[in-house]
């Protein structure tokens, strides 16, 4: 048995592109339109992962999903998950809950997916503002 990939359903397909490729640092390995079914595909993985994808599925008559949190997470290890929060900070994400203790983070996608972020290799030593920044919403 092998892994191959997780289905995340999204609303606005480019908005979820942004948001796991340009902020969170996934990358496209492939598309495939579906007219009969009037539905995308799209594949991501992380650079040098490409084993372990997330599949984004997206229908082009509008359909209302609830219950995100349901789902559970995606997780990802992250060299710096500092930088990595920085970063998605910077691009307008929310973090949920900071990586104040140095080793794990959560954000949430366009669609309330959660995703995890976790800290390749040992923790990092806890420095604000992350130490001290309170968590929002849900994660």
């Amino acid at each position: 048995m092998k892994y191959l990939h997780t289905m995340v359903r999204v609303t606005d397909l480019d908005q979820s592109l942004d948001f796991y490729c340009n902020k969170l640092g996934l990358v496209e390995l492939k598309r495939k339109e579906v007219p009969q079914g009037r539905f995308t595909l799209v594949f991501l993985a992380a650079p040098g992962d490409e084993d372990a994808q997330v599949e984004l599925t997206y229908t082009w008559d509008p359909e209302e999903y609830d219950g995100g949190r349901n789902f559970g997470h995606l997780a990802y290890a992250v060299e710096d998950i500092y930088e990595a929060c920085q970063r998605l900070m910077d691009g307008g994400v929310e973090i949920n809950r900071p990586p104040r203790d140095g080793r794990m983070a959560f954000v949430r996608s366009p669609d309330g997916i959660s995703i995890e972020l976790l800290q390749r290799g040992d923790a990092l030593q806890p420095e604000e503002p992350w130490a001290s920044m309170e968590n929002s919403g849900t994660w």
